[in-house]
């Protein structure tokens, strides 16, 4: 492993203070870096950037400030380099939550980032795919409406954009609560 004191908890994470943000040129580097730093060990968390510090990509990595050198050697070595570590010490800075949840009569609502999945909690039937921006959305909406949650095929297996990569972290928190 790359650190002797990786944090196997989150107590950084939910911290005000000692977290850091890694700012990326593209999604295709954040997919990568959080890869390797979750198969390392390391409680990272893709969030949203915030406001003042977006760049290209509309994702950043939150991670235990502590951990900036181990980090980003770990990532280093295997060609990945963020544009920038941000320590996140003020409101300004605080990442965006990705997550949010919205509850109509029997159905529910997972929204990441601007991809939506909603579902009808009592058959557990996936009734909408909406949102985003990228070309393989309604590629996306065909292949899991009208599919049980355990029949759906999952957004990674099927889609290679920003958007199939929201709509994973909505249906993963979809299958958490159904």
């Amino acid at each position: 492993m790359f650190n002797l004191f990786k944090k196997k908890n989150s107590e950084f994470i939910s911290d005000n203070h000692g977290r850091g943000i890694l700012v990326f040129e593209n999604t295709t580097q954040v997919i990568k870096a959080e890869n390797i730093l979750k198969s390392n060990g390391w409680e990272i968390k893709v969030m949203g950037p915030p406001p003042n510090i977006r760049s290209g990509c509309d994702l950043v990595i939150e991670f235990p400030l502590i951990e900036e050198l181990s980090i980003t050697r770990a990532l280093s070595e295997v060609n990945i380099h963020p544009l920038q570590v941000v320590p996140v010490n003020e409101d300004l800075l605080e990442p965006v939550n990705l997550l949010h949840e919205k509850e109509y009569s029997k159905y529910l609502m997972i929204r990441a980032a601007n991809m939506k999945i909603t579902v009808d909690r009592e058959t557990n039937i996936i009734v909408n795919v909406s949102g985003g921006g990228c070309p393989d959305v309604p590629y996306l909406a065909e292949q899991m409406v009208d599919k049980h949650l355990n029949e759906a095929p999952q957004p990674k297996d099927i889609g290679h954009t920003l958007c199939a990569y929201a709509l994973q972290i909505a249906y993963d928190r979809v299958v958490e609560l159904c």
